[in-house]
């Protein structure tokens, strides 16, 4: 193999998207770097001479890997420091320059990664954000390998405007930390928590029937009441109410685009059920009749009638 042939084919080369191509200005205001570096002209005019300057292709690879970095362009850039380690495998560099490439490889994924994870999380209480909920509940219905269904609970504080007017806003930011630190536990494999606004949150429930699902729903519930909230302010009491909506795995097949949003529609309705029917509550739907779940079912009559108070 010709060292032309090597440098070519160590060059990253554009892809077919050009919104992907950083590099062709023709429909964008950003800068070109050339990929043409003069040492492969060189080579590629006096074929017999030695092989092109590797150390200055290489770092030109680097220089470019570190303009996409700062672009947040880490896909591209992670091919641009592979093609210096392809570069520099054929032609036989020495092995130290490829552990370094290997570290700034590492530490572009890692800050990739990280850059992605701080995208779908919430700042404030660290569980997913509405962005990530709407892409996973589509990729779950799309998914079609839940065999006993899915399950969305939505939550919501009782009161918790009360919460920040006595206490101030601070204890309201702990206290939705440390519900949505109740609401994570026991959830099942695939299943978690998204902050849906303020101060409602959404649990997703992969692969359970309805009665799992009620009962994980009524467990969430239970722990956030006798969480003893008097150990961060004198006089603090926290409840929240859910509405849980279930779908049976028939009909998480029938994978349409509105079908998370029809789910969460059907969980918000029966929140409201639960608010109007006391607070502290679970509401389910079971044979097109709303219920509540744990001990409110037993001394509570359900109202299913909607109203604008929380």
């Amino acid at each position: 193999m010709t060292a032309v042939a090597v440098l070519g084919r160590g060059v990253a080369k554009p892809g077919p998207d050009q919104r992907d191509n950083p590099w062709q200005d023709n429909r964008t205001s950003e800068p070109t770097v050339p990929l043409r570096h003069p040492a492969i002209t060189e080579r590629a005019e006096h074929p017999d001479d030695p092989p092109a300057d590797t150390a200055n292709l290489i770092s030109l690879h680097e220089e470019i890997a570190a303009l996409l970095a700062s672009r947040g362009q880490y896909r591209q850039a992670y091919q641009h420091l592979r093609s210096a380690l392809d570069l520099i495998t054929e032609l036989g560099t020495a092995p130290q320059i490829p552990e370094q490439f290997r570290r700034e490889v590492d530490r572009l994924r890692r800050e990739h990664a990280e850059a992605h994870e701080q995208s779908i999380r919430d700042s404030l209480t660290a569980s997913y954000n509405r962005r990530y909920l709407d892409q996973r509940l589509v990729d779950l219905v799309a998914g079609q390998g839940l065999a006993d269904g899915l399950a969305v609970a939505l939550v919501d504080l009782d009161w918790f405007k009360q919460v920040n007017d006595t206490f101030g806003h601070l204890v309201g930011d702990r206290v939705l930390q440390r519900v949505v630190e109740l609401l994570q536990e026991g959830l099942p494999d695939g299943g978690f928590c998204a902050r849906y606004g303020g101060e409602e949150f959404v649990l997703v429930l992969p692969g359970v029937d309805r009665r799992t699902a009620v009962d994980l729903a009524e467990a969430a519930r239970a722990r956030v009441e006798h969480f003893p909230w008097s150990s961060l302010v004198l006089g603090l009491r926290v409840t929240i109410s859910i509405g849980l909506a279930h779908q049976p795995a028939i009909r998480v097949a029938d994978n349409t685009p509105a079908a998370p949003e029809r789910q969460l529609r059907e969980a918000d309705a029966l929140l409201y059920t639960a608010k109007q029917s006391g607070r502290n509550a679970v509401a389910y739907q079971l044979d097109g009749t709303a219920h509540l779940a744990g001990a409110a079912a037993g001394r509570r009559a359900v109202s299913a009638h909607r109203v604008s108070a929380r």
